[in-house]
């Protein structure tokens, strides 16, 4: 769900600005999967600029604060949730790991990095949640680690039916500062797409129900 409505538009109206979310119903983009889309989404972008990287970093504290989940350590996802958990633990002053997509194949072969220890309780960061298959892959390796996940914060959703299924069944609560459905409305209201734009990005969310 989202943290608030006012911070779902705002930072909808961020990310369309900076072009860190990119909307073209008319001319698709092509996803490195082969999809085509008429959203491209690169939330890395808000770093290089400090005033919403600020907005976002303080509203990722606002939405933990909100919840109660007074965690122990800040967890990012590899790799866009790595910057952004890093500017949430220095806020909070708490302790920061990452999670790897896999294990590295030498050294340690660490699938997390940085210190947990069991039964510290720890809020997962990540900018983005389409399906949600990578970052809750972060959330099951912590997990293993006998860590307890209090849940996950990310800039961005998509919200694809499948992800909230598969946060609902894994026991995560996800908080986001925006998601699709604010965006697009954002959008129309700033003259970035025009009504007849509203369809087209509707039935792509729905051909992932």
């Amino acid at each position: 769900m989202i943290y608030s409505k006012d911070v779902a538009y705002k930072t909808a109206e961020l990310l369309l600005k900076i072009k860190a979310v990119k909307l073209s119903p008319k001319d698709p983009f092509t996803w490195a999967s082969g999809i085509k889309s008429p959203i491209y989404c690169d939330n890395r972008i808000t770093l290089s600029y400090p005033e919403i990287r600020t907005y976002i970093r303080q509203n990722f504290v606002k939405a933990i604060e909100s919840q109660g989940f007074e965690p122990e350590v800040i967890a990012g996802v590899a790799t866009g949730g790595i910057p952004q958990g890093a500017l949430v633990a220095q806020d909070l002053g708490l302790p920061f790991a990452y999670v790897r997509t896999s294990k590295k194949e030498h050294g340690l072969t660490n699938m997390i990095e940085g210190e947990v220890r069991q039964g510290q309780r720890i809020v997962v960061v990540e900018d983005l949640i389409s399906t949600g298959g990578s970052s809750l892959g972060a959330v099951e390796a912590l997990n293993a680690a006998g860590c307890q996940i209090k849940g996950m914060v990310a800039i961005f959703t998509y919200n694809l039916a499948k992800a909230e299924n598969a946060f609902k069944n894994a026991a995560c609560p996800l908080l986001t500062l925006t998601d699709y459905d604010h965006l697009i409305q954002k959008a129309v209201e700033i003259g970035y797409i025009q009504d007849d734009d509203i369809k087209i990005l509707q039935d792509f969310k729905k051909s992932f129900s």
